[in-house]
């Protein structure tokens, strides 16, 4: 779930590119590092070391985590999230300037993904949504496994939109990990983290021209604007693993409508608590020129 690795256009015919990943660009988890962490990881663990790029050492810890909890489908999916989030980092698909200027997904040129990632990935995403539909199958309303479910779906958009460019069925990934969001918000109205598929959704699309959002919205989409940022809110203030996600979001969202302090202290935070991750002190630089 996102890098901010989507790309927003201010004027554009075509369907905008959507990453509802776990990208290296979260913000906001202050986790205290202690030797009793350094030798139980969490999945906490991982996501920080994933934010700061250290993907070795983020796969390391969710493949701990996956043999510790066979029956957790989270593993696996943050272990997807690790290998997607490498992969773009390879082909420099975190770069921020590229989704948040009027530039095309083609200005970086051919990408060559590698196919021994995609492997891997589609392995990792298919051994988490098994876990997770066994658990579904008899609990339908267990919370860790729909959750499981909006993970899986958007990495699945981030790749079929970023790395093969196929915008229709990354459009109907985010509709699928966004209608399994209502369903987990419905159940759990506090579960925070499931409020980024609705307003990644509806942000995205409803910065869209009117007769793009009509047109949108007849395919099932949700092309509300505000409702979009409202949800982005919900989750960067109260989410736990998405929480960093919603905010550089929210970031972009700010730099898009011309509130540039907003974006500099977001982007100032970023770098403060997650120094391994470069993207945070260029972009700020960029900012600040």
């Amino acid at each position: 779930m996102l890098l901010p690795t989507f790309k927003l256009r201010t004027r554009c015919s075509k369907l905008p590119v959507l990453v509802c990943g776990l990208a290296g660009v979260f913000i906001f988890l202050h986790f205290k590092h202690s030797e009793a962490a350094a030798n139980d990881p969490t999945l906490d663990t991982g996501f920080r070391q994933m934010y700061n790029l250290e993907f070795a050492a983020a796969h390391k810890t969710f493949e701990w985590w996956q043999q510790m909890h066979p029956e957790d489908p989270l593993g696996a999916a943050s272990n997807a999230a690790a290998y997607l989030f490498g992969e773009f980092e390879r082909l420099h698909i975190l770069e921020f300037d590229i989704f948040a200027e009027n530039r095309k997904l083609g200005d970086l040129g051919q990408l060559v993904p590698d196919p021994k990632i995609k492997v891997a990935f589609e392995n990792e995403l298919a051994k988490a949504d098994k876990i997770a539909m066994k658990i579904l199958d008899q609990h339908p309303d267990d919370k860790n496994a729909l959750f499981a479910r909006i993970l899986t779906e958007g990495l699945r958009g981030d790749y079929a939109a970023l790395v093969e460019k196929r915008k229709r069925a990354a459009l109907d990934f985010l509709k699928s990990s966004r209608s399994i969001g209502e369903k987990l918000i419905a159940i759990d109205p506090d579960y925070c983290d499931a409020y980024l598929s609705v307003g990644i959704e509806n942000y995205v699309l409803g910065i869209r021209s009117a007769p793009t959002r009509w047109m949108l919205r007849l395919s099932g989409a949700q092309t509300n604007r505000d409702k979009g940022l409202k949800s982005l809110k919900i989750t960067a203030e109260k989410g736990r693993y998405l929480a960093p996600y919603a905010r550089i979001l929210l970031a972009i969202a700010a730099y898009r409508d011309g509130d540039l302090g907003t974006a500099k202290n977001l982007l100032v935070e970023l770098a403060r608590d997650f120094p391994g991750n470069k993207l945070y002190k260029v972009e700020l630089a960029r900012l600040q020129g």
